[in-house]
């Protein structure tokens, strides 16, 4: 292939799909589905989750703590539960969201045992698809292993809700292993490693058994596994409207099958704006050290993020990663109840001075951009903001960031992709045309 050929019909492609943004006004078009406060444009409806950041009063819609609810129940409120009672929490999770209803006793341990059973990968799988075909990116693995569970299924393309189900449930019980297992590899492979693969505890939880196979000794502490068991349950769902979750429904809304419909998802989530986004705070919050003679020192925290949000500084576009949402307005649910977590891990992991630092970033941050953004309220941190150090905390390498929060947000896809089978509607928004086409009226303006 001729390069340099190659670079001049890229510029001129980049040139010929350069569309003027002052159109959007022209033509009243939501760019990227959004509205220009920053809130999604309604394109549908769902019962499996909500994102709520304001209150109406009197007809106006009035900024507020926020709240995440999962089929009509805070999330709060069950993280609050699960703590009083020292329960792990996300099998809960996952029961609710696929079932609209808070499972009973008997239900969980019966769903449980679905769980274990439909988590081991079919015979010569590893072998075959993550052993002998290593990658760098661990996400992009398991997009392949998922594409790849569809040839071992005799009904994969079987769209029925039973069958659906059982399909999703079997994504959702194998996506740890894929994850886990995928690194091991690539860590063996590309970094010379000794492999060491481990099987799952049917007596463990998720969070449990993910840290257990991750490291060598298989030893862990409770708190970590909570904050870990807690870090899943956030990242389960977030409402039909964000990006992952609405690829989902216009792919399922195709008619095609689970497989490329969770593939789908995994390759949004994959996406630096998406589920990419804490280790975009990370490498902030390093940056930033790295530019600061004393890290406790306000004023010195003060001027540098004065300097990145006047795009002087860091990646030079002018934000603070891990501050402000497009819906949550006082506080990000999420964020709040991590934070607390981290708080904890971190005295006893003895990185209270590093929490601290990024307590600062956060008041200090949302102070200047309460500033800068003309607003009434300082803007609120987000989930990204304090996962990035939780994970950090828990030893899980920068590599398993997403994919952790893939396994995760399998749930609320999975959810979401059943939703819409039942809605039968394929999703076909409209484009305006710029093309200039004499004679024809265009299939948009008929």
């Amino acid at each position: 292939m001729n390069k340099d050929k190659l670079v001049d019909l890229s510029k001129k492609i980049k040139i010929e799909n350069t569309i003027d943004k002052n159109l959007y006004d022209k033509f009243s078009i939501k760019r990227g589905l959004r509205n220009k406060n920053g809130t999604g444009v309604l394109v549908g409806v769902t019962k499996v989750g909500d994102v709520c950041g304001y209150k109406i009063e009197n007809g106006e819609k009035i900024p507020s703590k926020g709240e995440l609810f999962y089929r009509g129940y805070p999330l709060t409120s069950m993280v609050e539960d699960f703590n009083n009672t020292k329960r792990f929490g996300f099998e809960e999770i996952i029961y609710l969201l696929l079932f609209n209803k808070l499972a009973n006793k008997n239900d969980q341990e019966s769903f449980k045992k679905i769980l274990v059973e439909e988590r081991n990968l079919p015979n010569k799988f590893f072998e075959d698809t993550i052993l002998n075909l290593p990658g760098n990116n661990i996400v992009n693995i398991m997009m392949r292993s998922v594409l790849a569970l569809y040839s071992y299924d005799e009904m994969a393309d079987n769209t029925d809700t039973l069958n659906v189900l059982s399909q999703s449930l079997s994504l959702i019980s194998k996506m740890p292993l894929i994850a886990i297992y995928s690194y091991q590899v690539k860590i063996h492979n590309f970094d010379g490693k000794s492999l060491v693969i481990h099987n799952q505890d049917e007596n463990k939880s998720i969070a449990e058994n993910i840290l257990s196979m991750l490291r060598i000794d298989q030893k862990y502490k409770k708190e970590e596994a909570e904050i870990l068991d807690l870090l899943l349950i956030i990242h389960a769902e977030h409402g039909g409207g964000n990006n992952s979750a609405f690829a989902t429904h216009v792919v399922s809304s195709s008619g095609t099958d689970t497989y490329s419909a969770i593939a789908t998802g995994l390759g949004s989530l994959k996406g630096p704006r998406h589920g990419g986004a804490n280790l975009k705070v990370s490498l902030m919050l390093e940056n930033i050290r790295e530019n600061l003679k004393n890290i406790e020192d306000e004023k010195e925290i003060e001027k540098y993020l004065e300097k990145i949000l006047d795009k002087k500084a860091f990646d030079k576009k002018g934000l603070i990663y891990g501050l402000g949402h497009a819906v949550y307005t006082i506080s990000d649910p999420r964020a709040v109840l991590l934070k607390e977590k981290a708080r904890e891990l971190s005295k006893i992991k003895n990185r209270q001075k590093d929490f601290e630092y990024i307590e600062k970033i956060e008041k200090i941050g949302g102070r200047l951009l309460m500033e800068r953004l003309n607003k009434s309220y300082p803007i609120c941190a987000n989930v990204d903001l304090y996962s990035g150090f939780c994970y950090e905390m828990l030893d899980i390498p920068k590599d398993l960031y997403i994919p952790i929060f893939a396994i995760a947000r399998t749930v609320g896809w999975s959810a979401h992709r059943l939703e819409q089978i039942e809605d039968s509607k394929i999703i076909r928004p409209a484009y305006k045309s710029l093309s200039q086409i004499k004679n024809y009226i265009s299939l948009e303006d008929r």
